[in-house]
């Protein structure tokens, strides 16, 4: 986490440069985190997380920094950091665009697990039909008192 310190006495130029290599990082670990989905690896997928979340954090600090300083205000008012702020907004786009994707897929995974299940359970309840000494069909484990 960056300290309030850190980022005091910075240059509005050096803020703006500093948010666009905090964005840039966001989107290396958005890309590493649809790799990391499309392979199903939930302990990558943990790691990358706390990652993405601990970045998400410092950026959200930065931000907030650059909302509060009067320096980098009077510049962007000035027109003298337009080129820099279209870069980070370009950024920021990509970002939730390759969000929206990682979205889909986790989506996508949760239908196919659910679907998954579903399969297994009707596996497993066809599986669990019995015959009593009668010929009729009953599911469970009678002799525990269980019924499906």
């Amino acid at each position: 986490m960056l300290s309030n310190s850190m980022s005091q006495g910075l240059t509005p130029t050096e803020l703006v440069a500093k948010q666009h290599q905090q964005l840039t990082l966001l989107v290396q670990i958005i890309a590493n985190e649809k790799q990391i989905l499309q392979q199903h690896d939930p302990q990558e997928l943990l790691t990358i997380s706390q990652e993405k979340n601990t970045l998400l954090l410092e950026i959200q600090q930065l931000d907030q920094e650059i909302g509060q300083n009067q320096a980098f205000a009077q510049d962007k008012a000035a027109g003298k950091l337009t080129q820099e702020l279209a870069e980070i907004t370009e950024l920021l786009n990509h970002c939730q665009q390759q969000n929206r994707v990682n979205g889909q897929i986790i989506q996508q995974s949760q239908l196919a697990v659910e679907r998954m299940k579903t399969s297994l359970l009707e596996n497993h309840n066809k599986n669990a039909i019995t015959y009593d000494k009668k010929g009729k069909k009953s599911a469970g484990l009678s002799s525990l008192g269980l019924k499906a």
